[in-house]
């Protein structure tokens, strides 16, 4: 298997990675180590969901798999489970790409 699997809680996939993926369902206060220290979950979290390893701000890049899967679109805290409430994809996204052509 490729990654890490963090204190068999989280599939860190690359070290790249700004989020991991839950391996369980995950409640509040569950502490996932990461980087010699912990990131504590500050809600429940989903089996197969992506959870923050850092915080961040709208307009941030989401890394999984060394790759950007989309943006924040609203602040984000280290365990905070990142999700479409507070994430938009990137991928496959031609009006982003002809935005982002636009501003040179």
């Amino acid at each position: 298997m490729k990654g890490e699997v963090l204190g068999d809680l989280a599939l860190h996939m690359t070290a790249d990675d700004t989020v991991v993926t839950a391996i369980d369902d995950l409640e509040a206060g569950t502490e996932i180590p990461y980087d010699g220290g912990t990131v504590g979950l500050v809600e429940d979290v989903p089996f197969g969901h992506k959870i923050a390893l850092v915080a961040g701000e709208p307009g941030d890049t989401v890394v999984k798999y060394g790759e950007s899967i989309g943006r924040l679109t609203e602040p984000v805290e280290a365990g905070e489970w990142v999700h479409t409430h507070n994430c938009e994809s990137t991928r496959g996204r031609g009006d982003i790409v002809e935005a982002d052509a636009e501003v040179v």
